[in-house]
C-alpha cells in the first residue's frame, strides 16, 4: 500500500478521533528500551498533531524493580499488586516522577509537542484511600496481606486535565494518589488509567502492554481476536481461554466500557507504530473491546 492509499484509509478514523480524548496507558518493557519508548511517544505526539487529545498515564514496573534491587530490596507482589512499605513508596515516587515521567515529557518536547507532568495531588486529580488488608493466597497458603501504601481510587477530579487539554498540552500522569491526610499512595497504573478515562469521558482507552492482545491460543499469534464484546469477554473467561494475568486486565477493560467509554484497546507497545495502526486503520493490530 502506498502513502496515498494509507492516508485514504486513515480519513474516516481521523474524523472519528478529531477532538476526542484518548487515554493511553504506557508501560511494560517497551518503556525500558529507549528506542521503543521514543517511537511510542512520537506516535502519541503524532496523534495530537492529527487532531486527537491524548492523555498519558504511565507505569514503571520494570524500572522500579531494577531500582529496588540496586538498593538491596526484593520486590514483592500479591494478587498482581506491589506490596509497598515506606521505603518502597519512596522508590516508586523517585522512579515514576523523577525518571519515567520526566523522560516522557522530554520526548514529547523533542517531537514538537507540549507535555505537562502531573501526579495525583496536582489539582486534587486523584483522591485515594489506602487499600485495606485482605486474605490472599501466598506460597500456596491463604493469609491476610497488608499491602502497605497501596491505594484505591476514591475520586478523580478532571478539571486540571481539561485545563491542560484546552491549552494544547499532553498531560503525563504518574499514578500516585493522595488520601485526605495528604499521604501519597501507590496506584495500579491500569486501574488509574481506566478511572481517569471514565471521569474525563474519553472516547477510548488504549493499553500499551507486552502482549499482542487476546489470543485463542497464546502460542499462536494468528489466533489474535481483533474485536470482543463484553459478553464475549465473560464467555472466554468462563471457558478458560482468557486466563491468569489477562483476566484482571480484561475485567478492568469491561468495567471501563460499562462506565461509558466507547472502546478499550489492548496492544503490544513493543510493535513499531502499533498505536497508529490500531486506531487509524481498518485492520488494527490488537484487541478492541466494546459493549457489543
Amino acid at each position: 500500500m502506498d502513502a496515498a492509499e494509507s492516508f485514504g484509509e486513515m480519513l474516516p478514523w481521523l474524523k472519528k478521533y478529531r477532538d476526542a480524548v484518548i487515554v493511553i496507558k504506557v508501560g511494560g518493557h517497551a518503556m525500558v528500551d529507549p528506542t521503543a519508548r521514543d517511537s511510542m511517544i512520537k506516535d502519541i505526539v503524532t496523534l495530537k498533531f492529527l487532531g486527537a487529545r491524548p492523555v498519558i498515564v504511565h507505569g514503571g514496573g520494570p524500572e522500579i524493580d531494577a531500582m529496588m534491587k540496586r538498593m538491596g530490596k526484593t520486590p514483592k507482589f500479591v494478587s498482581g499488586l506491589r506490596v509497598t512499605d515506606e521505603e518502597t513508596l519512596e522508590i516508586v515516587r523517585m522512579v515514576l516522577v523523577g525518571n519515567v515521567n520526566a523522560a516522557i515529557v522530554s520526548i514529547i518536547s523533542k517531537y514538537g509537542g507540549n507535555g505537562a507532568g502531573i501526579i495525583g495531588n496536582d489539582g486534587n486529580l486523584i483522591v485515594a484511600r489506602r487499600k485495606a488488608p485482605e486474605k490472599a493466597v501466598v506460597d500456596g497458603k491463604e493469609t491476610e496481606v497488608d499491602y502497605g501504601w497501596v491505594g484505591e481510587t476514591e475520586r478523580i477530579n478532571p478539571q486540571i486535565l481539561n485545563i491542560l487539554l484546552d491549552n494544547e498540552y499532553i498531560p503525563v500522569i504518574s499514578p500516585i494518589g493522595y488520601d485526605a491526610e495528604g499521604h501519597s499512595l501507590n496506584l495500579n497504573a491500569d486501574t488509574a488509567a481506566g478511572d481517569i478515562a471514565v471521569a474525563i469521558k474519553a472516547r477510548s482507552l488504549v493499553s500499551l502492554t507486552d502482549v499482542n492482545g487476546v489470543m485463542l491460543d497464546p502460542a499462536n499469534k494468528d489466533t489474535l481476536v481483533s474485536q470482543l464484546s463484553v459478553a464475549r469477554c465473560y464467555e472466554l473467561i468462563d471457558k478458560g481461554i482468557i486466563s491468569k494475568g489477562m483476566i484482571p486486565k480484561i475485567l478492568a477493560s469491561v468495567s471501563v466500557v460499562k462506565g461509558g467509554i466507547q472502546s478499550v484497546h489492548i496492544i503490544n507497545g513493543n510493535t513499531p507504530h502499533a498505536l497508529l495502526q490500531e486506531l487509524l486503520t481498518d485492520r488494527g493490530v490488537g484487541t478492541c473491546i466494546n459493549m457489543e
